[in-house]
């Protein structure tokens, strides 16, 4: 592991994984454009919960869903200059968490369900051009802080983790030991619940600043750089050393 120093303005700092109250989240949308912004985000990244039943985002909904996204998007460029990006969260719970998993599409602009499976909805998420994520993924030894939310699918399914392009090696606080020594490409994010999680771990990529370079970067096997959040992260543009992670 090594470190490279590099300027907080050659770094666009994101939050990969949020959620409003579209599914699970304390904030509107508009809620959370202004929290992030206000923090000094260049890039939110809007990912709400599909499930395998009712409820959450789902078809009949997903629309007024794309909408309200795309409406705070804009504002959000527009006063802000910060990229808000849409996605989903596909969360395939089971009691058995050994066949748990989540996985986080960006930049995905159509609805995904899991009537098929996680693999199918997978695979249609990566053809639309979609990043794909593995959310919190547990190992073996590892429990989720949460009840019901330990998820170690992708930990030991060598198949369902070729269908992503980068897993979380810290998902607020809680570090996934096994991703770094697998050498897989990685992310950092809050898991955006409530305005707390704005000072967890995040994500800072050299990317231009626009959503299709962003999600190009994130399908890509390139290093991203992993820093817990502060305002002086945000706000100054003196060198900094954030984590580099080899791939």
């Amino acid at each position: 592991m090594s470190v490279i120093p590099l300027r907080r303005d050659e770094l666009l700092l994101c939050e990969l994984h949020a959620h409003s109250r579209w599914s699970d989240g304390s904030l509107s949308i508009a809620g959370l454009v202004d929290l992030y912004a206000a923090a000094g985000f260049d890039v939110l990244c809007v990912t709400d919960h599909v499930v395998r039943g009712p409820g959450m985002v789902d078809g009949p909904s997903y629309g007024a869903y794309l909408a309200d996204i795309t409406r705070e998007a804009a504002r959000a460029r527009s006063l802000y200059d910060m990229l808000v990006i849409p996605g989903l969260e596909l969360t395939w719970d089971d009691p058995d968490p050994n066949q748990a998993a989540h996985a986080v599409a960006i930049g995905v602009e159509r609805f995904i369900g899991l009537h098929r499976g996680l693999e199918a909805a997978l695979d249609l998420a990566r053809s639309s051009g979609a990043a794909i994520i593995a959310a919190h993924p547990h190992d073996w030894q590892q429990l989720d802080p949460m009840p019901g939310r330990t998820t170690r699918r992708w930990s030991h399914d060598q198949g369902l983790r070729a269908y992503a392009h980068r897993f979380e090696l810290i998902n607020r606080h809680q570090v996934f030991g096994w991703v770094s020594a697998a050498g897989l490409p990685v992310v950092a994010s809050g898991d955006s619940h409530l305005p707390q999680h704005l000072e967890t771990w995040k994500t800072l990529i050299p990317a231009a600043r626009n959503a299709r370079a962003v999600v190009d970067f994130l399908r890509s096997p390139r290093p991203a750089y992993l820093s817990h959040y502060s305002h002086d992260l945000a706000r100054e543009s003196d060198e900094l050393e954030p984590l580099a992670v080899p791939v």
